[in-house]
């Protein structure tokens, strides 16, 4: 066998023993490189993922080998820079004297409005985005017959943006100028309605957005309540979906808990594919991990990403926040980071309400708040005083521990993922606009984090 069929081999069978996050993460980029005097050499792209492969899949690696080989008796680890080819384009400088990380803002282009950053490749995968990528993926292929519309929900910092804006980048790549797309925020389609209307340019407005293949709308539950922005995009997507041309929108909450809108659009939104993204999982918080040392150009221990991966789990934006100030404060201190530091760090700098709290004391202790059993607030009951402390507990599952909409139903008496987000969103929208209720929420939260 040669030294790509084996290492093929190995491979297949290592994905029947790791997760897919986990292969991805570590091994996608590996490869064999040497097979000589009982000793097989393996080249991973950077030191981080050397340490981690070596440490977590060394043993595993080596029966797998032994059995395809019986002359192998021990695997070398070396990193190889022929895989940063790709990376390298995307590297910074590293933290320059005043200890500040620069990042190179890639220039949007100004006819589709999309980032070139974001990209398929650099969108990292697990179970909490897997059907929106998958969907995503396929559009590419399939423009406008496919998943069209296609509404894709989740709350701030989960990586909507990242997922349609790769969709037009991957669309602009494959088919350069024969596909027109554009990305708009909901705040630019408004903007640009409302100065048509000043300037009686309806005309043009209706050219600009309807004359593409493409049409990726972010942030949509902001026209909520706009009469004449919705309107014109009432208008807009009737004419592009008659023509089968794709419709790709973004919110933060699934199109029926959309209060604001009107139902016609509602019910167009409705027409697609609606996916969510979720709170990312462990495997795929290590993995965001991984891939932001490699943008930043540079290396923390596995034992230091493990740490951050465990405590870092609100949302992918806090997560790659905390990790470049634990880069930052490194540099600015000149010292080596060491576990029990690096915690302390982190504690200092995100809510640390989640480290001891588990379901069971969320419901105990609303419980306790409202004056009521925990098995009445978990109970099928639907009595006034129990749907309340219900829906307050809900909230605080998914705000503080990050619990997707089954497992919270789960916990709440086998309730359907569908009620548990109209309970999420009703607690949301009530903390917004009522400020007796959103002291109420604070103080519950207090006895939350307490314990």
């Amino acid at each position: 066998m040669t030294l790509e069929n084996i290492w093929q081999s190995t491979l297949e069978e290592i994905k029947t023993k790791i997760s897919k996050a986990n292969f991805t993460t570590w091994l996608k980029n590996s490869k064999l490189v040497d097979l000589k005097d009982g000793s097989a050499t393996i080249a991973l792209p950077n030191n981080f993922a050397k340490e981690w492969v070596e440490s977590k899949y060394g043993k595993t690696i080596l029966g797998i080998i032994k059995n395809l080989d019986s002359s192998v008796k021990k695997i070398d680890f070396i990193v190889s820079s022929n895989f940063f080819q790709e990376n390298n384009k995307a590297k910074i400088p590293l933290i320059n004297n005043k200890a500040q990380i620069e990042i190179e803002l890639s220039k949007v282009d100004p006819e589709t409005n999309l980032n070139p950053k974001y990209t398929f490749s650099s969108f990292v995968v697990g179970s909490s985005n897997e059907l929106a990528f998958a969907a995503a993926t396929a559009i590419t292929k399939n423009i406008g017959t496919k998943y069209n519309p296609f509404f894709v929900y989740g709350g701030v910092g989960l990586g909507k943006t990242h997922l349609i804006q790769a969709i037009g980048n991957e669309i602009k790549n494959n088919f350069s100028n024969k596909v027109k797309s554009k990305y708009v925020t909901s705040e630019k389609f408004t903007n640009d309605v409302v100065w048509a209307m000043r300037n009686k340019r309806m005309d043009d407005i209706k050219k600009k957005y309807r004359d593409v293949d493409v049409l990726i709308i972010d942030d949509i539950q902001f026209i909520g309540g706009k009469e004449k922005t919705e309107e014109e995009f009432f208008h807009t997507f009737n004419a592009l979906y008659e023509l089968n041309k794709q419709i790709i929108i973004s919110s933060d909450r699934p199109p029926r808990l959309l209060p604001t809108l009107e139902e016609r659009l509602r019910s167009r939104f409705e027409g697609g594919l609606v996916a969510e993204i979720t709170f990312p999982e462990y495997e795929m918080r290590l993995a965001i991990i991984k891939n932001k040392l490699i943008e930043l150009n540079q290396s923390i221990s596995p034992e230091i990403a493990d740490l951050i991966a465990q405590k870092v789990r609100r949302n992918i934006r806090e997560l790659e926040g905390i990790l470049k100030q634990v880069i930052l404060y490194r540099e600015s201190k000149k010292i080596e980071l060491d576990k029990k530091l690096v915690e302390e760090f982190i504690d200092r700098l995100i809510k640390t309400e989640s480290i001891n709290t588990t379901p069971s004391k969320i419901i105990k202790n609303v419980a306790e708040f409202y004056s009521i059993s925990p098995e009445s607030l978990i109970s099928q009951s639907r009595k006034k005083e129990y749907v309340e402390p219900r829906q307050v507990a809900m909230y605080f599952m998914k705000e503080i521990l990050g619990m997707s909409y089954p497992s919270i139903g789960e916990k709440l008496g086998n309730r359907d993922h569908t009620t548990i987000i109209h309970g999420y969103y009703k607690i949301n929208q009530e903390i917004n606009k009522n400020a007796s209720f959103n002291q109420k929420i604070m103080t519950i939260k207090d006895l939350v984090s307490k314990g």
